[in-house]
């Protein structure tokens, strides 16, 4: 299990304030504030780890179509900051390991979430915990989460030493079962689909709950008085002033 988890940690680096999952908005997060940031990694062409959420290009960056039909000098031949600001014209997408630099050199925690492309989730594992194993000092917490519990197979399996974060949107019937076959540290869950007696069941097996996302204060305090654990927040700095702030009566 483990030892320490941050009420906030930055959602895709601090993406109120940056583009997401570009080395900017890690250094915004860290700039906020944030102990840990989350992130999402998906293969290219040429399998190589990048920090990318959608399986498509059009929103995050000036390209278009399935970020596995790029290879990586392809991908990096895109603008992934414009579309957020100008200011960010010269951010492009990260490859995991770059991401990971920064992340050290920042001292800061991280969740990584395997987000494969559909029919990738094996490969995606392997190579993201390939790198992970390799690369992560053992004085900095990490985290490795997905929806896909193919995935999180295949962090047990690879590098159990490194938890494991179970994702939750729709629940099936048998997630505690599947929870314990995964070896799951974590439970991170949808906030909007929660509700005390959700979290009490989630609690109810020994781990802490995670909830994403969350970048209101009062949504977080609620959360919080059910016993959650930490939040996915677009916003680390601001949420960590308001949530300081006295209760509003």
């Amino acid at each position: 299990m483990l030892s320490t988890l941050p009420r906030l940690i930055g959602h895709r680096g601090a993406k109120e304030s940056a583009p997401e999952n570009t080395l900017a908005s890690l250094r915004e997060a860290a700039r906020q504030g944030a102990a840990w940031v989350e992130v999402d990694v998906m293969l290219t062409r040429d399998r190589v780890p990048v920090l990318i959420h959608d399986d498509t290009l059009e929103r995050t960056t000036n390209g278009a179509g399935p970020v596995p039909d790029l290879t990586l000098a392809e991908l990096k031949a895109l603008d992934a900051g414009s579309w957020f600001d100008t200011r960010f014209a010269s951010e492009t997408v990260p490859t995991l390991e770059e991401a990971l630099g920064v992340i050290r050199k920042l001292g800061l925690g991280l969740n990584l979430e395997i987000k494969p492309y559909p029919g990738q989730e094996v490969p995606t594992a392997d190579v993201a915990l390939e790198l992970l194993t390799r690369l992560w000092p053992a004085g900095l917490p990490l985290l490795v989460s997905s929806f896909e519990v193919p995935c999180l197979e295949v962090a047990r399996d690879r590098a159990p030493e490194i938890p494991r974060g179970y994702l939750l949107w729709d629940p099936p019937a048998d997630w505690a079962a599947i929870a314990d076959r995964i070896g799951a540290a974590t439970l991170n869950v949808h906030q909007d689909r929660q509700t005390a007696e959700s979290v009490a069941a989630y609690r109810a097996t020994g781990r802490p709950v995670l909830a994403y996302t969350v970048n209101d204060a009062a949504r977080a305090r609620t959360l919080f008085g059910w016993g959650v654990t930490g939040l996915f927040t677009d916003a680390p700095g601001r949420l960590a002033v308001e949530l300081a702030e006295p209760t509003p009566l």
